[in-house]
This record gives C-alpha cells, structure tokens and sequence, in this order.
C-alpha cells in the first residue's frame, strides 16, 4: 500500500496503525479491569459496570475535545501520553487494590482512574491521525485508524476473560498492559525520530524505566495481591486462585476458615452446617420414597454433597458445578476436604464440569432428588440459574414423586428478590414450600422446598446423624415471620431477569 511507505512527514502509517491497534487495546483492558474491579470490591456489578463503561467513553470524548489544543510537538506529546497511559493504566489494579482497605470514598478513586485513562486514551487516537497527516487522504486516515481501533477493542474483549484474567490474574494484567504500553512508547521514539529531535533521548530513558518498573512489579504480582487481600478480610489469606470463572479465596481465623468466590462469602466453616443441613435434607425427606439418585446443581465444595451421602438409600450422586478449580480445590485443599468428609472421592458420585443450563437440557435422566446450591443472582451470568425456564428444565429432570431443595438468598434482607426465586419456581411448574433457617455468618437466609404436586412439608428429622436438625428445627424452619412473607413480584425471566434488580437494590441498602 502506497501509505506504507515513508511520506510526507517521513511515517511509516502501517505502523502507527499498530499503535492504534495496541492503544484501544490496552485502554479497553483497563477498562475492563476497572469494571471487573469495582463489581468485585463494591458488589453491584450491573451498576458498576455501567458506570465504568459511560465514564470510560466519556472520558474518551474529553481527550479527543482537549486534542485540538495540542499544536506543537505532536510526536513527542503523543508519546509522553502514551507513557502516562503506561504508569497510570499499569498501576491501576495494584493501587485500586491497596486503596480499597484505606480509602473511605473508594468509588471516587476507581472512578478517577476510569476517567484518567480514558481521557488520555481519547488523547492518543486523534494525535495519531495528525501524524498521519499527509500520507494519505482524510477518508483513508478516518476509516483505517479507526478500523484498528475496534479491532483491538475486540481483541481486548475476547482475550480478557479468556485468557488475561484467568491466566494472569487482574494485577498481573495490569502490569503487563502497562509494560506493553512502555514497550510501544520506546518503539515510537525510532519510529517517530525525525520529529522527535533530541528529546527521543529522554523519553526513551523514560520508556525503558517504566518498562523495567512494570516487569519489577510483575515479579511481585502475587505478593502484591497476597498483601491487598488481606487488607481486605479480616483474617489470613490461606488460598487464593484466579480461574477463567471466578476468584477463589480461602482466609483461616480462629474459628476456622472461610471461602469467598469473587469476594462474596460462601461459607464459614465454623457454621456451615446449619446452611447445607437445611438444604439438603427438606428435600431427601419430602421425597415419597428415600432417594437413590441424587443430582447436585453446583455446590463444587462438596459439602451439600457430604449431607446428601449421609443417607443410606442413595446409590449415585452426579455433581455439575462450573468450575474445576472449585472441585478441585474440594478435593486437594486438605481443611475443605476433611470438612466434607472427603465427600468428592466417594465412589458414588461423578463430578461434572459444565454449564448447569446446558447440562439439565441436554441430560434426559430423571432424579429422585435434585439439590441446587449456586451462588446468590448478582449478574446476569448467574440469575439465568434462577429464570422460568431454568426450573422448567429442571422440573422435566425431577422424577414424579422427586424432590427440589435449593437456596434462594436471605427473605429479611432481600425479601423480593427471595419471592421472585419462590414464584419463578412456581411459574415453571413446580409447587413450593418456602422456608428459612438462621446461619450466624449471613443472618436469616431462605431457601425453597418443591414437588411436581402439591405436597405438605416434613415435620420428622431424618434418621441421620445431624447437628443442627431435629424435629423441632425442621417445623420452625417452614415458618415465616411477618417481615419475610410474600410480597408481589415478577417472575425472573431469561430475557427480562428482574431477579438481579430486585437483589441488587435490596442488598445495597445493607451494604453501604
């Protein structure tokens, strides 16, 4: 291509093409961590993500308006922009992180850095077309540079979550961007030469320090989370592990030890009991005749499944839980799996990896007792596990005199958003028995009872060894007080999940 070549002002276009390419990017990924970040910290994940996005391309429209005011130097302003792109960007998750624990307003920092970036992103493209200048028409300059824009934006928003986060983990992706940006910003102080004059000598001292700082501080990246995250709960980090699903993060304290998945409280092992006796066991004794096989939706720690072994009648167990790295710290982080009672070995059960929306679909057998344990609907990701036709699907799997037993997070503190759960249900034709059990580490927390007909709910423990469930437990758990009876909402549809709304509302109030 003619616009290859060295013209005009001496700049090789196809290169600075590249400069757009790694620039959107690079600048897409801060974004993305920003987001990722913010939902993580802050909770409220749908909210912050649309914050983060509408300030990020607003941002970008500020540095594109403050462009015009540039006249002089534009290779050299473009590359000391490049360069702060570089220091701020890659700096962005490690200090958001170490801000967290400290700052009282952390919403306005991670803010900040969101509108920083993007203005200086939205700096960076127009000074690249000015440059451009003279090697080809305006049209071809307009519809190229900003064809390698979105190019790299979507490199960004494919290798992100499928390869930076679950690879690298958030601050390591951090770095390296910010490396990536330093390396490209050296890489124009010879592309750029002719225009540059004696000042590429200081930048390009400017650029080999930055890059050096970044891969000094990626070699520190896990001690530099170890450190953030453990500002951020109140006992040691034990575990922690990035999977191309969810952070997985284990703290131990004096009375035991917690596991957290993308921040959020799962369990604490010094109650855990009273949650997944009160899960699992409604179902196994309101089914008509004792279950022999049993289908677990989640619960990848093993513990639900530890109850549901407890009772002699079962044969088999399938368990489908998302993800490997939950199974598999089920069975190798020695604490969880003692805990469990080494209940993912049992040669009863067969674990499977995958979608539990695609598997109910697509498996055709049917299940005596179906227990389903996923985390609360704060995304959309998740509340898909809570829609009509998810219990549809799951109610063709459910044998006629089977039973459902499933949590449905707390009917006190999310109170809609626990009755949009029970009549979703009811909507994809089950019959429900709602009920509540009190677990010290999250307060008052729901959970449903179904059948394909009406049914009463138990009133006799199992005859197993439990620790919490006794008869008297069992009859007050299907009790509601008056501040957790029904109120009227719409059911969480796949195409309309209501359910996130009414939970992230409901939640925020307690949380602030």
């Amino acid at each position: 291509m003619a616009d290859d070549k060295p013209a005009g002002r001496g700049i090789p276009a196809s290169a600075l093409y590249i400069n757009v390419f790694v620039v959107a990017t690079c600048g897409l990924v801060y974004e993305l961590l920003a987001g990722t970040l913010g939902s993580y910290l802050l909770g409220d994940s749908v909210t912050q993500f649309s914050l983060v996005i509408g300030l990020y391309l607003s941002a970008m429209g500020v540095g594109a308006w403050i462009s015009r005011r540039i006249d002089t130097n534009l290779a050299a302003k473009f590359l000391e922009i490049e360069l702060a792109v570089a220091v701020i960007g890659g700096l962005s998750a490690p200090a958001l992180f170490m801000a967290f624990g400290t700052v009282q307003h952390f919403q306005f920092v991670l803010l900040g850095f969101v509108f920083v970036i993007g203005t200086l992103v939205g700096l960076e493209i127009p000074l690249i077309m000015r440059l451009l200048e003279g090697q080809a028409t305006f049209k071809d300059i307009i519809s190229r540079v900003l064809t390698f824009d979105y190019i790299g934006a979507l490199a960004a928003a494919v290798l992100f979550p499928l390869v930076f986060v679950p690879q690298l983990g958030i601050v390591r992706t951090s770095l390296l961007m910010g490396a990536l940006n330093g390396a490209v910003a050296l890489w124009g102080t010879w592309l750029l030469a002719p225009q540059l004059g004696k000042a590429r000598i200081g930048l390009r001292i400017r650029a080999v320090l930055v890059i050096a700082g970044m891969v000094v501080a990626l070699g520190f990246a896990d001690r530099l989370t170890t450190f953030a995250e453990e500002q951020m709960y109140a006992d040691p980090v034990v575990y922690s592990e990035s999977s191309p699903y969810q952070r997985l993060l284990v703290t131990r304290g004096r009375s035991g030890f917690n596991l957290f998945l993308n921040g959020n409280l799962q369990f604490a092992s010094a109650d855990e009991y009273r949650y997944h006796e009160a899960l699992v066991h409604p179902a196994m004794i309101a089914a008509e005749t004792p279950p022999r096989r049993v289908l677990i939706l989640g619960g990848g720690d093993g513990l639900a499944l530890r109850e549901v072994l407890a009772h002699p009648s079962v044969e088999a167990v399938t368990l489908v839980d998302l993800d490997p790295a939950m199974t598999q710290l089920g069975k190798t982080f020695p604490p969880l799996a003692e805990l469990s009672r080494n209940s993912l070995e049992d040669k009863r059960v067969t674990i499977v990896n995958d979608d539990a929306m695609v598997w109910v679909d697509e498996n055709r057998e049917l299940w005596d007792a179906i227990i389903i344990d996923f985390p609360d609907p704060n995304t959309y990701g998740l509340a898909k596990l809570y829609t009509r036709l998810f219990y549809a699907r799951v109610n063709a799997r459910l044998s006629p005199g089977g039973a459902i037993g499933l949590q449905a997070t707390s009917p006190l503190f999310a109170r809609r958003a626990y009755w949009c759960i029970v009549e979703t249900m009811r909507a994809g034709g089950l019959f429900v028995r709602p009920y509540q059990v009190t677990v010290p580490s999250f307060g008052v927390w729901g959970f449903a009872l179904a059948r394909k007909l009406p049914f009463e709910p138990p009133t006799r423990a199992p005859d197993v060894a439990l620790r919490f469930i006794n008869d008297a437990a069992l009859a007050g758990m299907f009790e509601m007080a008056a501040d957790m009876t029904a109120l009227p909402v719409e059911v969480n549809h796949l195409d309309n999940q209501v359910l996130v709304r009414y939970y992230e509302r409901e939640w925020k109030r307690w949380q602030q």
